[in-house]
């Protein structure tokens, strides 16, 4: 059975997490570097790897689940089916953006770093010229026009996207150790996603690849502080049997955590568009610009299980 990790100390973080927030007056560092020019689209809106999105957002929605389950190893509630009937209790908010096409490095058939700090995300999103995805843009793109609770619908689908994969054990002290080839081998262990793109079901209204399941993607809040992740948290469920729907978000995590199936995409400014500034959340640091999530080095990962999770306890 799957089960999603407890926060872990700082100290476990692993070598990629070593960016630090700039101060106000701090020199630019080192190995901080120019972003990478972009290529537009046709339309001029967005770079030509990105989806443009164009639409609104709910701060908070009303829906009716027809069939839930509770899931005990979890100690979460998981939606099967809602009713086909979003209501919303707040005043609609439009967004228009750029998101990527595909996790991050965005190409079709790649496979997504593993081990990635919010500080790594955002360091390499800004060295390709954009920066990480607030939330409510996340859940706009993940949601489409018709604003359903997964990308592909009113119905959680374990066929669509990669998710409900069995549970397998990690050794942490392997999957933190500053030997490459120690913990190399013990994140292709435990890689259980797919290349992107795999799933021709995994894609929302807007065209936009693999939101839920496959890897848990950082984003910036909207919001003010929750839990540990204070301008930070986690979207899309991973490959595991969770929450894999487009609003839940894991807050329990502080921003300079890591773990094997945490990675992230980027967003972007639409060109004439005016820049979306949130006025709830805490304001995220600066952080240098840097190329912060390499490739990660594959070895003989068994990839998703044939044996999926069942659903217990519905209700």
């Amino acid at each position: 059975m799957y089960a999603p990790p407890a926060s872990l100390p700082s100290s476990s973080a692993s070598p990629l997490s070593s960016v630090a927030p700039l101060a106000s007056n701090h020199e630019q560092p080192p190995d901080e570097m120019p972003a990478e020019p972009v290529k537009q689209t046709t339309s001029g809106k967005c770079p030509t790897d990105m989806v443009y999105v164009e639409g609104t957002y709910c701060s908070k929605v009303e829906r009716k689940c027809l069939r839930k389950e509770l899931n005990k190893p979890n100690h979460i509630e998981i939606c099967h089916k809602f009713a086909k009937a979003t209501k919303c209790l707040t005043a609609e908010e439009p967004r228009s953006f750029c998101i990527d096409t595909y996790e991050y490095p965005n190409q079709p058939g790649a496979h997504p770093p593993w081990m990635v700090s919010w500080y790594d995300a955002q360091s390499t999103c800004q060295a390709k010229g954009k920066r990480l995805c607030y939330e409510s843009e996340w859940v706009t793109a993940c949601e489409g026009t018709e604003h359903t609770p997964f990308p592909y619908g009113w119905e959680r689908d374990q066929t669509a996207c990669n998710v409900d994969n069995m549970w397998i054990e990690p050794r942490i002290k392997a999957m933190y150790s500053n030997d490459a080839d120690i913990s190399s081998k013990e994140l292709s262990r435990l890689d259980q996603s797919v290349p992107s793109g795999s799933h021709d079901k995994c894609v929302s209204g807007y065209g936009v690849h693999d939101l839920t399941g496959n890897f848990d993607e950082w984003v910036t809040s909207d919001q003010p502080p929750e839990d540990k992740s204070e301008w930070a948290g986690l979207k899309g469920g991973a490959w595991g049997h969770v929450r894999n729907a487009c609003r839940p978000m894991t807050t329990s995590h502080p921003p300079d955590f890591s773990y094997y199936f945490i990675s992230f995409r980027c967003c972007a400014d639409a060109a004439g568009a005016a820049p979306y500034k949130p006025k709830r959340g805490k304001k995220a640091p600066q952080v240098p610009t840097a190329d912060r999530a390499p490739p990660p080095r594959v070895e003989h990962a068994p990839g998703p299980s044939k044996k999926k999770v069942q659903p217990e306890n519905l209700a």
